[in-house]
């Protein structure tokens, strides 16, 4: 399988990725959200996310974008600012 080497690209595939992980584990991420520990409590699934994003990215997109982090902010937990937490 080619790697992905376009930014555009890679971007859908890290927003996919991470709605995944959002969709999954929907209880999971509210509940970590409201105890402030978000990273901690789906460090798996994030870990999971990272390796199969990175694996199917190029080697510089993959070490010199912050791509894949970014749509978790952006899904994960900005999609989340409804609950009531300590954090915000």
């Amino acid at each position: 399988m080619e790697k992905i080497d376009n930014i555009k690209k890679a971007t859908q595939l890290a927003r996919a990725i991470a709605s995944d992980i959002s969709i999954y584990n929907t209880d999971a991420i509210a509940e970590a959200l409201k105890n402030d520990n978000v990273f901690t409590a789906i460090a798996d699934e994030l870990a999971e996310g990272h390796t199969l994003f990175h694996s199917r990215v190029t080697a510089e997109i993959a070490q010199n974008t912050n791509i894949f982090e970014k749509a978790i902010i952006d899904i994960i937990i900005a999609g989340r600012a409804h609950i009531n937490t300590p954090i915000w």
